[in-house]
Order: C-alpha cells, then sequence, then structure tokens
C-alpha cells in the first residue's frame, strides 16, 4: 500500500533543523529476548502453511506501524488484539530509512528509524529509537503467538524507500534494482535484520519489499533481482519462509485478463514468472480497484485468476493487502472479496490494515481510509468472523 502518514518522518527530517544524535552503530544482541519459544517456524505445506505444527487457512493483517511505536505496551495491546481477532500473520514494515536525522521533537511513528542513508553507505540505528523498537516487536509476537512478515524496503517514499536511496547515492525508481551502492547497502541491511532474528519462530516470512515495481525496466529485471536477493536470504537463513511482497501483475503471455492495466506487464513483474524463483516460497498479490480503475466487483476475478494460476504452480498464495477507502464502512466492497477467498484456494490473506483505538498514540494517527479499527462494528465482520471462517476450512487431505 501506498501510505501517505499523517505527518511524513522524510517531509520533517528535510524541513526541520537537525539536531538529534544517530543512535549506536555498535551491533548488539538483542535488547528484548528472542528464540524463547519452542514451536517450530511455519513453513510451506503443498499450497498451505504449517504454522505451530498444525497445517491450516487462515487470515492475517497488515500494521505497517507496529515497529514505529515508542511504547512497549501499546506494541503489546496492538498484538494482543490482533491474536484476539483470529489473526495468524501480522505484516510490519521491517523498514524505517531516512537521509538526514529526524528532530527530536518527533513524536510516533516519526520518531523511530532504523537505517540513515548518507555518505556512501548505510548506519544502523541500534538506538532505543532504532532497531531495538523492532527488537520488541518480534519478543511481543513471539510471547504472544503471532507471526511476522518483515519487508526490507518500500517501493513508495513513506519511510524512506527507494526514493531515500536515491537521493543518498543517485539513481531513480528504475535503476534502484541494479544500482551497485544501492543494492550493497540493501543487502547489509538484510543480513542485519536475519541475522538478529533468524532464531526466533515470530518471523513468518523475509519479504523482500513492498510493492516492488520496475516501470519500463528490461524485461525480467524484477525476477532476476528477486531471484538473486531471494537467494541470498536463503543463505543467511534456510529455516525461514521468503516471499516477494508484490502486487500481483500478470503479463499478455500470463494466459488470464484482457491486457488492460493489471495484465499489461507494464509495472515490469511477472507474476507467473516469478512462482517459479525457487527461493521464494510463496506468491503475495494485492487488490486495489479504486487506484487500477477497475470494478470493487472486478477484484473478485483478480482473486480467482491468482487462485487458479498459483495452483498451477504448486505453491500458496497469499492475498496480502486490499483495501476500500470508505472509512468505517468497508464492508459492502470488502466482504464479497472475504467471501471469494473463502471459497478458494488461497492459503490465506491479510486485510490492510489493523487500527486500535486503545493505544497511546490516537488511531487515525497509524491509520488511513483503509483501516479497520478493532471493536468497530464492522470490525467483527471483516475481522472476527472472517478469521474464524478461514480457520475451521477443513484442509484438503490429498
Amino acid at each position: 500500500m501506498k501510505f501517505q502518514s499523517t505527518i511524513s518522518l522524510l517531509s520533517l527530517a528535510l524541513s526541520s533543523v537537525v539536531t538529534a544524535a544517530p543512535g549506536s552503530n555498535v551491533e548488539s544482541d538483542c535488547a528484548f529476548p528472542i528464540g524463547f519459544s519452542k514451536h517450530k517456524n511455519a513453513k510451506t505445506v503443498g499450497r498451505l502453511f504449517e504454522i505451530d505444527g498444525k497445517v491450516q487457512y487462515f487470515a492475517g493483517t497488515n500494521a505497517w506501524w507496529l515497529a514505529h511505536l515508542s511504547s512497549n505496551k501499546d506494541v503489546d495491546i496492538s498484538v494482543t488484539e490482533m491474536v484476539a481477532t483470529g489473526y495468524k500473520v501480522a505484516r510490519v514494515w521491517g523498514f524505517g530509512d531516512v537521509t538526514e536525522l529526524p528532530p527530536t521533537t518527533n513524536t510516533d511513528p516519526n520518531k523511530v528509524y532504523f537505517q540513515l542513508l548518507a555518505n556512501g553507505k548505510g548506519t544502523i540505528n541500534y538506538g532505543k529509537d532504532g532497531i531495538q523498537r523492532l527488537d520488541y516487536v518480534v519478543h511481543s509476537a513471539e510471547k504472544h503467538g503471532l507471526k511476522l512478515v518483515l519487508p526490507f524496503f518500500n517501493n513508495w517514499g513513506d519511510y524512506g524507500g527507494v526514493a531515500a536511496y536515491n537521493r543518498a547515492f543517485g539513481g531513480n525508481a528504475t535503476t534502484w534494482y541494479t544500482d551497485a551502492v544501492s543494492q550493497k547497502v540493501y543487502r547489509n541491511y538484510i543480513k542485519t535484520i536475519v541475522t538478529r532474528y533468524r532464531k526466533s519462530n515470530a518471523i513468518f516470512a523475509w519479504e523482500l519489499g513492498n510493492e516492488p515495481r520496475c516501470k519500463e525496466c528490461p524485461a525480467g529485471t524484477i525476477t532476476k533481482w528477486a531471484s538473486e536477493v531471494s537467494a541470498y536470504i536463503k543463505s543467511l537463513d534456510n529455516s525461514h519462509m521468503v516471499t516477494l511482497g508484490d502486487e500481483g501483475w500478470l503479463t499478455p503471455n500470463s494466459g488470464v485478463g484482457d491486457g488492460s492495466y493489471a495484465y499489461s506487464g507494464v509495472e515490469g513483474v511477472d507474476w507467473v514468472a516469478n512462482l517459479k524463483i525457487k527461493t521464494l516460497d510463496y506468491a503475495t498479490f494485492h487488490l486495489y480497484p479504486e487506484s487500477w480503475s477497475y470494478e470493487y466487483t472486478w477484484g473478485n476475478q483478480w482473486i480467482e485468476e491468482h487462485d487458479a494460476l498459483a495452483k498451477k504452480s504448486g505453491k500458496p498464495a497469499i492475498l496480502e493487502e486490499y483495501g476500500t477507502p470508505f472509512p468505517s464502512n468497508h464492508t459492502e466492497t470488502e466482504r464479497p472479496w472475504q467471501v471469494t477467498v473463502e471459497k478458494s484456494g488461497i492459503a490465506a490473506d491479510q486485510i490492510w490494515q489493523f487500527g486500535s483505538n486503545t493505544l497511546s498514540v490516537p488511531g487515525p494517527t497509524l491509520g488511513d481510509v483503509n483501516t479497520i479499527y478493532y471493536d468497530d462494528e464492522e470490525y467483527k465482520l471483516l475481522g472476527k468472523q472472517h478469521a474464524k471462517i478461514m480457520a475451521s476450512k477443513k484442509v484438503p487431505t490429498h
């Protein structure tokens, strides 16, 4: 999701006098215990997943902001509410890049950053306003039984992303995937995160990025990049799953669709080709018809097409993001998509996004027009009931 925060961390950092000092750049152990759970890591089983020893369908969510909360209590409240919903997996930004230090006056979620991109390198912030916040998220998730998907970069400019790399090292959104300096810094960041948390079974999957695109790139650029980066992650940690985090774009060679935008390959992503990458354990796709100029009812077709293509490959697929811009009134547009998922072979879905009104940070500060808030009336259906239905689906025995 291209998320526009109420106050952009980067815009604040670039428009204010910098007074903050960077956190220590000396790597240390996690600030909070991890690796204490005795459950095995999640893994694929056919087109489904085994989580804590049980093969199952499931519902999950997104909470991009979770590791950008300064309060441990706020993290715990959020995690316990997600678990109480019946969610098995939450997708949380594992990145937070800046090109200048944020002002000390910043508040959540704009006071936390994980990496400073400057002077030809990436400097990790190991301080209390840095990676230690992600430490606590992994700790809390492991403690309460929630699994995490952690993306390593953002295609969009929110909380760093490709735009931050470009400002620091040059290039543009197209050249980022092959730029030597950017890719070296990106891989160094991956190594930092993966080696830090690879002992925790709270990690559901490492994700290459949020919605990677490479418009007008040479054919196969994303597929080649994804093959190489996923293999690199597997070399660091072969016991957790790896996924791409893409929107599921199809091409005229996919065998489905009418050749319109979502099927044109114009964004440089070939979902079918990426299904063949052996070091990607499962596929993702997203759904935002209003942003892509489709009718909401088309979403059911999009789900069914990806289900059919994933079935041919034998890999699980997750509808990793979906949302509609109708605050507190998402049921009419989103519930039909959930019903389609419930009737399909899609392993799981993760709604965009979870929100809570019981934190010290106001819910709207973290949310957007797509957010469904815990204990709101619509949440009972789109959150709790849907999670229950997915969890109760019969698992094929063949």
